[in-house]
C-alpha cells in the first residue's frame, strides 16, 4: 500500500494535503482497500463548517457504509463532485482523483496533531 510522505494522516484513515491555508482531504489507501469497491459518497457542501474529529460525510461500498471523519477544522470550499459519477476513483486513485473535499483551515495548529506517513503505517501494524 501507498502512503505519500508529503501528506499528514488522521487515525480515522483520512489524509490531508495542505497548500497555503487550504487542506485537501480524502481516505487513505488502507481505508479504500478495507472498504472494497466504493459505490456512493455523501460529501459536504461548500460553506459547511467542520470540526476536527466530526463527521465530514459518508462512504458506501459493497461491504459497508462508513462515516468520513474530518481531520481538520474549517469551512468546506469545494467538494469533489466528480465522485458522484465516478465513485470508484476513490479506489483507483485515493490520493489523486479520489480526493473528497477542500477545507479552508480554521486552526493550522491542528496539523501538528496529525500523523506522518511513517507514524500512520506504525498505527496500522
Amino acid at each position: 500500500m501507498e502512503y505519500p510522505a508529503e501528506l499528514k494522516y488522521h487515525p480515522e484513515h483520512m489524509w490531508v494535503l495542505v497548500e497555503e491555508d487550504v487542506a485537501t482531504v480524502g481516505i487513505t489507501d488502507f481505508a479504500q482497500d478495507q472498504l472494497g469497491e466504493v459505490i456512493y459518497l455523501d460529501l459536504p457542501e461548500p460553506g459547511e463548517a467542520l470540526g476536527a474529529g466530526e463527521e465530514l460525510g459518508a462512504v458506501e461500498s459493497a461491504k459497508s457504509v462508513s462515516d468520513l471523519i474530518s481531520p481538520v477544522s474549517g469551512v468546506v470550499t469545494e467538494a469533489n463532485r466528480d465522485l458522484e459519477d465516478q465513485p470508484t476513483a476513490v479506489n483507483q486513485d485515493p490520493y489523486g482523483d479520489g480526493w473528497m473535499a477542500k477545507v479552508k483551515l480554521e486552526d493550522p495548529a491542528e496539523l501538528a496533531e496529525l500523523l506522518s506517513a511513517e507514524a500512520y503505517q506504525e498505527l496500522l501494524e
